[in-house]
């Protein structure tokens, strides 16, 4: 198995290397013969950067042209997501995204489509005109204006294909990761007016993960599905706990029941106890709050330990909310504590922002000055 894997492996990273190869190979190719055709100018420097700008400008064209090509359209209300929304069951927000773009590409590709087959007659003329006048940038003399018209549409669909393709390739996932952080963001708002502030940082926080601004903590354990109650094994690791957050207020669960399942001993029975202590305060126990950010079995682990942390925040005397400010201030500060930038590091800072406790951490990036941490205005 192990060899199979390996095997696997390293043909994928051999296709990897053969696909990047083959399209270096295709502005390589024009390039070479830009600068073969330059040395046998009168004026080779002259010859190179014109035609070097020439082709500069023939790419950025077709470029323009394949990203018009490229614009993916918006698929409606029912499209292949299901309805099920870009949090994990979260409801969508109430906006309509902006198609002005994709009108207008529609628009430009047929006016040019038309254009063009209307043109097709003439289109070695218009080749010939264009190279004659562009020949004088690469220096003059006889053969240069075929030359030019070839350097151009070479460089032209060149620009194309590279257009289209990452514009295909890359702009719908950076749409729908926008489209997905947006919702996340208006239901987080929407669970904030109902007083639900641990979701509303947890749908925040999500929201930062789809947009790259934080970093996402380790993954969830195998056994949470089975493990939690109600089990949708065909939901994600947050759709599970969400659903049970929600759960919490109208169990018949106590605060002793809910320590002894936090003590169970699985990770996925620790979570689900911090899942509970964080859709109701009233089950929190802060020993095991405390246990998990300081001691967690994960991130993912830590993570739902510092948002029940947030819940207990304004429930804590005195003497226990110094505690939870020294154990999150800890881990904040250990070498192989919560890592900096991160979706933990956020939640963090934002304890101690509340807690109204200064405390300067490390900023761990090179050349940086430690930053200070306080309350928040």
């Amino acid at each position: 198995m192990a060899r199979t894997a390996t095997g696997r492996t390293g043909g994928a990273a051999a296709v990897r290397t053969a696909q990047r190869a083959a399209a270096g190979m295709l502005p390589g190719a024009g390039l070479v013969g830009l600068l073969l055709f330059s040395l046998g100018r009168p004026h080779p420097w002259q010859a190179l950067g014109g035609g070097l700008v020439v082709a500069c400008a023939a790419t950025l064209a077709g470029g323009a042209l394949g990203f018009l090509f490229g614009v993916p359209r918006v698929r409606g209300a029912g499209g292949a997501e299901g309805g099920g929304g870009a949090g994990g069951g979260e409801p969508h927000g109430s906006y309509a995204p902006n198609t002005n773009l994709e009108q207008v590409s529609d628009w430009l590709t047929k006016v040019l489509l038309g254009v063009g087959l209307t043109q097709l007659g003439s289109l070695g003329e218009r080749l010939d005109r264009l190279g004659t006048a562009l020949a004088p940038a690469l220096g003059g003399g006889a053969g240069t204006a075929p030359f030019a018209a070839a350097l151009v549409l070479y460089f032209l669909l060149l620009g194309f294909l590279a257009g289209w393709l990452v514009t295909r390739l890359t702009l719908p996932r950076v749409l729908s990761d926008a489209d997905r952080a947006l919702d996340l963001f208006l239901a987080g708002q929407d669970r904030d007016r109902k007083g639900d502030k641990v979701g509303a940082d947890d749908l925040r926080m999500r929201a930062m993960q789809h947009l790259g601004l934080v970093g996402t903590s380790a993954g969830p354990p195998e056994d949470l599905p089975g493990s939690m109650l109600p089990a949708d094994r065909t939901a994600g690791p947050e759709r599970v706990v969400a659903e049970v957050r929600s759960t919490a207020r109208r169990s018949a669960l106590t605060a002793p029941r809910v320590r002894e399942l936090f003590e169970d001993g699985s990770e996925g029975r620790r979570i689900q106890a911090l899942a509970l202590m964080q859709g109701d305060p009233a089950l929190a126990d802060l020993a095991s709050v405390l246990e998990a950010i300081e001691r967690p079995r994960s991130g993912f682990e830590q993570y739902h330990a510092l948002l029940a942390a947030r819940g207990l925040m304004s429930r804590l005397p005195a003497e226990e909310a110094r505690q939870l400010r020294d154990a999150v201030a800890g881990r904040l500060m250990a070498p192989d504590g919560i890592p900096y930038g991160s979706d933990r590091s956020w939640l963090a800072e934002k304890i101690l922002a509340g807690l109204d406790t200064p405390v300067f951490l490390p900023q761990q990036q090179d050349g940086a000055q430690p930053v200070a941490s306080g309350k928040a205005s």
